[in-house]
């Protein structure tokens, strides 16, 4: 899997910039090379829902370069559904011929209390989240015109297609329905992906005030080994199992397989080619949790390395990390 490709743009609220790329020029030749319809399933195939596709055909026919955004709020160290999920949606959207715009979205975060409303220190976690990318209850007055700057970020950033998860369906929606109230043909298209759980036994997402219910960007060896030894997975049971959404998710994206090694008591290696023959076998019992969790932590660990390298390796990097871990951590 490749990093991020020249054709994303990365930049925050407070310091927003336009950024010009020759690879965004070029995109036209890859999509020379991708049928309509391929272009379409690679993008619907992101999304757990899309709003709605004959808008999406609609608009892959019409405009050869849309403009797919995605934001993060920085609010501590980046989780792997962040970090390597995003990486993986990203290469497909401009694999089907999209400019990405990635919104850091400081402002909003000091509107929603993160790291305490430090302007300061939330854009030094902005900074190590590009880092990241560079090697791969009470409804406040701020939390009301929150969704609202999120539907004018869509605009000014002139985005065709919204790439952001379940949990933002709903602000997305709001985008549309004033596309609606204003008369405005062409509605930002809806790509919502799905949502990596946590660890933990009904834990709906991860958490990142909850360090053992995610995996972190820069996470050593030991403590992804530990975290997915410790992760909820039980037999036989493929609804609600964290490990093998991380499989599905992560890993068959990331390597197009998934390798098992065991004893030939235990039946043996076996690579599973897709994840319906992974789930046939575990649900029979042929693979058991003890065979899943070892491979699983060698794929994550494997894919994570060039994120610890860079961080290891990279003085600004690790100065970057080390202040952000010892912010206090807001969700």
């Amino acid at each position: 899997m490749d990093p991020l490709p020249q054709a994303t743009e990365i930049s925050t609220e407070s310091s927003a910039s336009s950024s010009s790329s020759s690879a965004v020029d070029d995109l036209s030749k890859g999509i020379a090379a991708m049928s309509l319809q391929d272009r379409f399933a690679l993008l619907r195939g992101i999304a757990e829902e899309c709003i709605q596709e004959d808008e999406l055909m609609n608009l892959l026919e019409k405009k050869p370069v849309p403009i797919c955004y995605d934001g993060f709020e920085p609010s501590g160290r980046m989780h792997i559904a962040q970090g390597i999920v995003k990486t993986i949606n990203v290469n497909k959207m401009v694999k089907a011929g999209c400019k990405v715009k990635i919104w850091i979205a400081d402002w909003f975060a000091q509107l929603n209390n993160k790291m305490g409303g430090d302007l300061k220190k939330i854009q030094t976690v902005g900074r190590y989240m590009i880092e990241i990318w560079k090697a791969a209850e009470e409804l406040t007055a701020a939390q009301i015109f929150y969704p609202c700057m999120q539907c004018a970020d869509i605009f000014f950033l002139k985005a065709d297609i919204c790439q952001l998860g379940m949990d933002q369906r709903k602000v997305n929606v709001l985008a549309r329905e004033y596309c609606t109230d204003i008369k405005r043909k062409n509605k930002p298209i809806i790509l919502s992906h799905h949502m990596l759980p946590g660890f933990k036994e009904g834990q709906e997402k991860m958490s990142k005030s909850d360090p053992t219910s995610a995996i972190f960007m820069e996470d050593d060896e030991a403590a992804v080994n530990l975290k997915i030894k410790q992760a909820f997975c039980p037999p036989n049971i493929v609804e609600g199992n964290p490990c093998l959404e991380y499989i599905k998710y992560i890993v068959f994206p990331w390597f197009e397989t998934f390798e098992v090694v065991r004893k030939e008591a235990n039946g043996g290696n076996k690579t599973f080619a897709n994840m319906d023959e992974l789930i046939a076998d575990y649900e029979s019992g042929a693979l058991h949790p003890a065979d899943v969790k070892p491979a699983l932590a060698k794929a994550i660990n494997q894919i994570l390395q060039p994120i610890r390298d860079h961080f290891n390796n990279n003085s600004e990097a690790k100065v970057l990390l080390n202040t952000v871990k010892k912010y206090r951590v807001t969700n």
